[in-house]
């Protein structure tokens, strides 16, 4: 045979290898494709609350903190409003808890969170609001809790932490090491100065650390209204330090009012033994999309080269 048919034939082989692998993954993808969507379907169909039927009956409404505070996390500020929107509206409900395991997270949505129980709060005066801490109820979780009418915990939780941190690293001296240069070009004075591979400014430390002290004066403010009196800070300044203690000795510094779990707060101090779980359920669709808005805004914010102020 010619070596150039040769050639020619050999080529033609391996472009019909190649089309046939092209459409088995083409079908592949269309098939994952469909599949994605009739999970969609199905499950966006589903209620967004599993305590929308409380069958008629006094019941005692929950809803889960659980997790990071954060836009886009299952314990974000927008879920767990429209959990204590729908809790609170619903006629069934004779008391609200807020069964709480977290270790804080975004200053701004555990703010958005305390302001959104006060408010329901002033339109249901009859509905209660219990904080119940079980692992942890930390920063965050704790500035949640504060705006509670009262807040349980279990005598080995841990709770408190009422504090602001943010935490970066420092790469001068390894860029110099490694003869690396950086070269970052702004258009003011001061846009690149939680930049980790610059040496740090005396002057713009100072005035980080005067944001700090204001989130962290707003976050005492926050949980003095909520707590009042029952709150030892007097007698216990430490307790503003960001140290973290158990259920027990949160109990004597008046972190906490009692010692329970949500169970025993249903039965024996709202009267409501059924416990309905209020808490938003999001479909897959919603967290798909939550997720890459969250993404995005986290890649957006790294690109800036800004670490924000978080409560843990």
């Amino acid at each position: 045979m010619d070596k150039s048919l040769e050639v020619l034939e050999r080529t033609l082989q391996a472009s019909i290898i190649e089309q046939r692998a092209a459409r088995r993954w083409t079908n592949f993808y269309r098939l994952g494709m469909a599949a994605i969507v009739v999970t969609l379907v199905f499950f966006g169909g589903q209620s967004e609350f599993e305590g929308e039927d409380t069958g008629g009956s006094a019941v005692t409404a929950k809803i889960k903190v659980k997790g990071v505070i954060a836009d886009g996390e299952e314990a974000s500020a927008d879920n767990i409003k429209r959990s204590l929107a729908k809790a609170f509206e619903n006629e069934d409900t004779k008391a609200v808890i807020l069964e709480i395991n977290s270790p804080g997270g975004s200053p701004v949505q555990s703010g958005q969170v305390y302001d959104e129980i006060k408010r329901q709060r002033a339109l249901y005066p009859d509905k209660k609001v219990y904080a119940v801490i079980s692992d942890l109820g930390a920063s965050g979780g704790y500035y949640i809790a504060s705006a509670a009418d009262e807040i349980f915990a279990d005598k080995s939780s841990l709770v408190g932490s009422i504090g602001v941190t943010a935490a970066s690293f420092g790469f001068v001296e390894l860029m110099n090491k490694l003869g690396v240069e950086r070269r970052a070009f702004t258009s003011g004075e001061h846009k690149a100065f939680l930049d980790q591979f610059q040496p740090q400014n005396p002057e713009e430390t100072v005035f980080w650390e005067g944001v700090l002290k204001t989130t962290h004066k707003q976050f005492i403010e926050s949980v003095e209204a909520g707590r009042g009196e029952r709150l030892k800070s007097k007698e216990h300044p430490e307790v503003y330090s960001g140290l973290i203690w158990t259920g027990e000795q949160a109990l004597g510094l008046g972190l906490v009012d009692k010692l329970g779990d949500a169970d025993y707060v249903a039965r024996e101090v709202v009267g409501a033994s059924k416990i309905v779980d209020f808490t938003r359920r999001q479909n897959p669709l919603d967290r798909f999309a939550n997720k890459i808005g969250a993404s995005v805004a986290e890649q957006l914010s790294m690109r800036l080269g800004f670490n924000g102020p978080t409560l843990r």
